[in-house]
């Protein structure tokens, strides 16, 4: 799972990559549990985010996973920027940003979303 959840650089800066692209949704839970575990071991608002869910399942169970980790982890996250997210269904990601009053960016590309995440 290192290879999906792990540090990447852009402009200087650490992003938290959270590369759920392609996952089914069994794969998805066992990510989002080890990003949830990820993210606790880290300072308090000191992690920028970058979650690429393109070609990723997310169905019911996945969605309810996601609203879990989101409220979990918001203590230490400052910013956090999708891309892929159209494969998530409306209703989900409408229920997802109420649960976990989070502010999520959603984005077309990584490039994009990397830089919205580093600029000030």
């Amino acid at each position: 799972m290192d290879d999906r959840i792990r540090f990447i650089e852009h402009e200087g800066k650490k992003i938290l990559l959270l590369d759920f692209s392609d996952a089914s949704a069994y794969e998805m839970q066992l990510l989002l549990e080890y990003v949830r575990v990820t993210v606790a071991q880290h300072a308090h608002e000191s992690l920028v985010t970058l979650a690429d869910f393109t070609g990723s399942t997310v169905d019911h169970a996945v969605s309810t996973k996601l609203k879990e980790v989101l409220t979990l982890d918001r203590p230490f996250v400052k910013k956090t920027a999708w891309v892929g997210a159209e494969s998530i269904p409306h209703a989900f990601m409408e229920n997802i940003h109420n649960f976990s009053q989070r502010e999520i960016a959603t984005f077309k590309t990584r490039e994009e979303a990397m830089s919205w995440l580093v600029g000030e």
